[in-house]
């Protein structure tokens, strides 16, 4: 599957006199080439067996590097599958929204192939069953998105792009530290053999240490508060797809790993860390929602937001349950598709208006861009957790994991948490409906973005701001379909993952 994209972007190194001269038809091309990769995702689906989830399956394994024992090993299955497939998608709708709104700044050509490697490396994470493997393509995603942020970010997008490299290269270091403290003392690489082992033949004090340098490299990528800090700098300044593919797919590699890699190969070392993720979870929730709640900037608004919904998802890991893995594997599909959603909404109300401050925008969206402003608000209400949409249920979920966690793990504790969990949730109701109160709903502002110059009518306005685009819609749509469709049957998503996280926690 990964090779579709790393084909793609090869053939982007030939000449450009010589092969696709133009940006258009650069853009083009890379629509067809994630378009080619959506297909292939989309014909794994059709092959996989989906009465055997817990099995690994479209494998290929090859031997790479003998003499060490290193494996090509890749394969999917039902907790691995829908992500690559996210993944898959969300490439695909960020070239589509390119074709007609490409960012200022590098060359098309440049951006297209640094797009395509990108999705190399999210798809070999998700598919990866070496560790070293794993470890190759979590690194992979690094220099492609740091150039996207420095290249086509917004004025502060250097120091941006400097940070998100410093943060994720410290914690590149702790994981790999904690892998190979795995491997040397298992004698294996092997993902799929460490998780039939269960932390077998690893002493409990090595298991400890190495989910804790596992555990606090994947924090950073996911990002867990407090190593948090440098996603709303990278998501402010980002472009809009760059904003979309880092906050839909990129963080999920943080708390993907810790479902894959560490928690089944030290799962003592997870157990004993059990109540310090719980903490940093509730932290994470309510501390997003209240940053949310003092935020003037629209993308820095849906940034912190992240950190307060991958708080749920590192709960519902923490409780050690399968009620918990499902929530947080269901809250990362849901995430991506609603967050991406948002992002791109953003980035279209700042074309249009020319700023993401909410004080400067103005109220009354509805009445001077009404399609856009009913298209954030699905977004916005999706976000906080309406039932009936996608983001109710990895929420609900892991505060039920919370209120019976594991039995090793202390109930009274989880409890509380669970308490403190279901306030952050209140409060994310209570940003978002701010957001709403603030820039789409009342009668426009005058002088406000929203509502026009001082002393212009709303009807002036609205005439002015560009309709919604066919490649917005083509971008948005397929978003919206699925943030309904697995929010009104959960059992879709949920049948694909539950066998095989009960075999990961050594269910059978």
């Amino acid at each position: 599957m990964a090779a579709v994209p790393l084909a793609g972007a090869l053939l982007l190194l030939l000449p450009s006199g010589r092969f696709l001269p133009g940006d258009t038809a650069v853009r083009r091309y890379g629509v067809g080439v994630s378009g080619a990769t959506l297909l292939v995702a989309l014909a794994a689906v059709a092959a996989f067996d989906f009465g055997a989830t817990s099995r690994m399956q479209l494998e290929v394994d090859r031997a790479w590097a003998p003499a060490i024992g290193l494996r090509f090993h890749l394969g999917v299955d039902g907790i691995s599958l829908p992500l690559v497939v996210l993944t898959a998608l969300l490439t695909f709708l960020c070239f589509v929204h390119l074709t007609r709104h490409p960012p200022a700044g590098g060359p098309a050509r440049l951006l297209t192939a640094l797009l395509l490697l990108l999705e190399v490396g999210l798809i070999g994470t998700f598919v990866a069953l070496d560790m070293v493997l794993f470890f190759v393509f979590f690194e992979v995603v690094l220099i492609p998105m740091y150039a996207v942020i420095a290249y086509w970010g917004g004025p502060g997008r250097r120091a941006a792009a400097g940070k998100f490299i410093l943060y994720t290269l410290l914690g590149s270091g702790l994981l790999l530290a904690g892998m190979l403290l795995v491997a040397v003392n298992a004698g294996t690489l092997d993902l799929t053999e460490l998780a039939a082992r269960q932390g077998a033949g690893i002493a409990r004090g090595t298991q400890i240490a190495a989910f804790l340098l596992m555990g606090l490299g994947l924090a950073i990528k996911a990002p867990i508060w407090p190593l948090h800090t440098w996603l709303p700098d990278a998501h402010t300044e980002a472009p809009t797809v760059g904003s979309v593919l880092l906050a839909g797919v990129l963080l999920k590699m943080g708390t993907y790993g810790l479902v894959r890699v560490a928690l089944p190969s030290a799962p003592t070392g997870a157990a004993f860390w059990a109540p310090w993720l719980g903490l940093l979870a509730v932290a994470g929730i309510v501390y997003g929602a209240l940053a949310c709640l003092a935020q003037r900037d629209l993308k820095r608004m849906i940034a912190f937001s992240s950190v307060g919904h991958m708080g749920f998802v590192l709960l519902g890991i923490a409780t050690l349950t399968p009620v918990g893995i499902n929530a947080a594997l269901f809250g990362n599909i849901a995430h991506g598709l609603i967050t991406g959603l948002l992002f791109f909404l953003a980035g279209a109300i700042k074309d249009r208006y020319g700023t993401g401050d909410l004080d400067a925008l103005g109220r009354g969206m509805l009445g001077t861009a009404p399609r856009l402003a009913a298209f954030l608000t699905f977004a916005a209400v999706a976000s906080l957790g309406l039932p009936g949409l996608a983001g109710f249920w990895g929420e609900l979920l892991a505060l039920l994991g919370a209120y019976r966690p594991h039995p090793e793990l202390p109930r009274e504790t989880f409890v509380t948490f669970m308490v403190v969990a279901a306030l952050g949730a209140v409060l994310t109701a209570a940003y978002f409906l701010r957001l709403l109160a603030k820039i789409t709903h009342g009668r426009p502002s005058p002088g406000g973005a929203a509502g026009g110059t001082a002393g212009g009518t709303a009807a002036g306005t609205a005439a002015r701001i560009a309709p919604i685009s066919p490649y917005e819609y083509a971008a948005w749509t397929p978003l919206i379909v699925l943030t309904l469709l697995v929010g009104l049957w959960p059992k879709t998503l949920l049948d694909v993952t539950t066998a095989p996280v009960r075999a990961l926690l050594g269910g059978g």
